[in-house]
């Protein structure tokens, strides 16, 4: 069992590691229970796609590029998304003539480019849980860190949880009511929270400790692209690179296309996506463009067994693999991480201040007592 000593020193690094990074901490769990339906919120967030139902037979990804280029002569084609379960449309990720870049929404059982899509508000709420829309993303590895440490001291602080899972002392006061329910909150979910905790710092600092290794080691990444050649050159299809890929990575769910330096001879062609089977993401296979061989297959089933957990990371952190329901409690667990963000801040401000109360009432009676001496 844990001193005294050890319990003060656990309590005083939870409490200042809450109240400094609490804010944060809110918007990273805010944005994190969102972005769990973030196809969904771009669904919403786009009334031209709403009316579009899912194709029975939804044409290729060469037919979308070929409607695109046709739509937008003299424009690239960087990226294409394929349809999913929620999105009935491709998107194509343009850079046009003068530099700057639309999302384009494209039918997917007629090959009918609809046009730019009119919101990414999905988007926007990831890119702020990932990268808190500005910053590198190894700083939301360390709130994940951060998270992490307040869960552990939180177990060793709040020893007696089992009879904390229940009690929340409604008729004391407001204070201890909120401190309660914190406490019994936090030991609900806290499998959940140790989850999120964990991946998240994981998917933000893993990258960053992988690079340094790499750099000092003097390891390198095996090249993709193709000596630099700007000829012109075919394309090959993209149809038959997107079979090629499912034979190249069996159990492959593809979801991206990306496109570089097409229409040339040193033009690459990555098809990227999920092993949701095994519960793991970032499989991708890249290609010529020119001639279609193999340039570089990554495939996490077949690189040892740090790869394929790196690969479980992003599905177990977002909840991706296992329908509405489990995306619908996901958001609601995040929510109440943020609830917990925002609800110890403000306990603590009031211990606080209850503190500088009694250390004031109790001077001016020290004060009084002096006087009647």
């Amino acid at each position: 069992m844990a001193s005294q000593r050890t319990l003060t020193l656990l309590f005083t690094v939870h409490s200042w590691a809450g109240i400094v990074t609490g804010l944060l901490l809110f918007v990273i769990c805010t944005s994190g229970a969102l972005a769990v339906f973030k196809h969904e919120i771009d669904l919403w967030g786009n009334p031209s796609l709403r009316h579009l139902e899912h194709a029975q037979s939804p044409v290729g990804p060469q037919a979308v590029l070929a409607a695109v280029q046709s739509a937008l002569p003299g424009s690239k084609v960087e990226n294409i998304v394929l349809p999913t379960d929620t999105s009935p449309a491709y998107f194509a990720q343009v850079r046009h003539e003068n530099g700057l870049r639309s999302k384009i929404a494209v039918d997917a059982g007629h090959a009918t480019v609809i046009g730019p899509v009119d919101s990414e508000l999905g988007q926007f709420v990831r890119m702020m849980h990932v990268f808190l829309f500005f910053a590198p993303r190894w700083i939301v590895g360390f709130l994940g860190a951060v998270m992490l440490v307040l869960a552990l001291t939180g177990i060793v602080i709040h020893r007696k949880i089992m009879r904390e899972l229940f009690t929340v002392r409604w008729r004391r006061s407001s204070r201890l009511a909120a401190s309660d329910l914190h406490k019994a909150s936090a030991i609900w979910g806290l499998a959940f929270h140790l989850l999120i905790a964990f991946t998240g710092c994981w998917l933000g600092l893993a990258p960053v400790f992988e690079q340094s290794w790499r750099y000092l080691s003097g390891g390198a990444d095996p090249a993709v692209a193709l000596p630099k050649d700007a000829r012109k050159q075919p394309l090959q299809s993209l149809d038959a690179l997107l079979l090629q890929a499912r034979r190249d990575l069996p159990g492959l769910e593809p979801e991206t296309i990306s496109l570089r330096n097409a229409q040339r001879a040193d033009a690459v062609v990555t098809i990227s996506g999920d092993l949701p089977q095994q519960l793991i993401s970032s499989a991708r296979v890249s290609y010529a463009g020119a001639d279609g061989r193999t340039l570089d297959l990554r495939d996490p089933r077949q690189r040892g067994f740090w790869s394929r957990f790196d690969g479980w990371m992003e599905p177990l952190h977002f909840g991706d693999f296992g329908g509405l329901m489990l995306k619908a409690l996901y958001c609601v667990l995040g929510l109440s991480a943020a609830g917990l963000a925002i609800s110890g801040t403000v306990i603590w401000a009031d211990r606080r201040r209850q503190q500088h109360r009694s250390g004031d009432a109790a001077h001016s009676s020290a004060m009084a007592g002096e006087r009647l001496v």
